[in-house]
């Protein structure tokens, strides 16, 4: 839920994705063309995050302070060549020297900070890594899917038609995270009183007070969540009545994107193809009190826009 909370594409290939990336032992090397895991990993990591390219003269010295200083690390726009100098690192070939753990870089020996992610991102859509390259890291592919974007663009649609409607779903969101994090914390907080009582379990005053007060915490939290559901159902129904409008305009970025099969110079990326978008929402006609009336006349003005804009672009023969 934190992960959707923070940009990351609600659809199953895109959790499955950053599970993987939050569990492997070799450090991501995301396939993200359309620039989906790039959001995600800066707004998951905040302002800590240290962004960085190959083609920045001095980034070999942002990296080593990175390292030593334990913060997350994010470099974008790699291509199908990496720098040497980071061989060690996507190795983690950590040494120890004394007590304190060392890496080289380049002909630099940089204390370890076992706090340091490092994350790598390419917009290319289908390169082909060496060997050597794959075995150092855990190749990811976050190029959109049709599920993953068809939840964005329903998103848009109900943030413009709906306003209020989409707040409280993302209010809900958080707010349900919210509240299982925090029936976590309690059982957490038990468990781990019952693990260092000792005696007669009845005696202990804190572990006592404790369970008093987490049930009455649980109850609480409980009929918060169940509040929750009926509002998110109320919500999911609004929704639903735009989905066939986000499905329409979602297939038609897959039929865009592949005119590059045609001609490789014609590339769309996915910001463009969002403003086109809402540009549609906000320009298409608006009949009062009829929701099957605007939604064909949305779908129309995107179809319309999609055309235009897309003849434009095209070269003559």
């Amino acid at each position: 839920r934190q992960w959707v909370i923070d940009k990351l594409p609600n659809d199953q290939l895109s959790i499955d994705n950053a599970l993987i990336l939050s569990r492997s032992r070799r450090w991501p090397l995301m396939i993200d063309p359309q620039l989906q895991a790039n959001k995600w990993i800066r707004n998951w990591k905040g302002a800590n995050l240290k962004i960085l390219r190959l083609s920045m003269g001095n980034y070999a010295r942002i990296l080593e302070i990175a390292i030593a200083n334990g913060n997350p690390t994010l470099l974008e726009n790699i291509g199908v060549h990496l720098d040497p100098v980071l061989e060690p690192l996507l190795q983690k070939a950590i040494f120890k020297a004394g007590s304190v753990s060392m890496i080289r870089l380049g002909d630099a020996t940089v204390e370890y900070n076992k706090d340091f992610q490092l994350f790598l991102t390419t917009k290319l859509p289908n390169p082909h890594y060496a060997p050597e390259i794959c075995v150092q890291v855990t190749l990811l592919n976050f190029m959109v899917t049709p599920d993953g974007l068809q939840d964005q663009m329903l998103g848009y649609l109900v943030a413009l038609e709906e306003p209020e409607v989409e707040k409280k779903r993302q209010n809900l969101v958080v707010e349900s995270a919210q509240s299982k994090a925090q029936l976590k914390e309690i059982e957490d907080r038990i468990l781990y009183l019952l693990s260092v009582s000792t005696g007669n379990i009845l005696d202990d005053d804190e572990l006592i007070s404790t369970l008093a007060n987490s049930k009455v915490t649980s109850v609480k939290i409980e009929d918060r969540v169940k509040e929750q559901e009926k509002t998110g159902v109320l919500v999911q129904q609004t929704r639903d009545a735009y989905i066939p409008v986000a499905v329409r305009c979602s297939a038609m970025f897959f039929v865009v994107a592949d005119l590059c099969k045609v001609e490789p110079t014609y590339q769309y990326s996915l910001e463009w193809f969002i403003e086109i978008y809402i540009l549609a929402i906000k320009t298409a006609e608006k009949p009062e009190r009829n929701l099957q009336k605007r939604l064909k006349c949305l779908q129309d003005r995107f179809i319309q826009l999609a055309f235009q804009k897309v003849c434009d672009s095209l070269f003559e023969k």
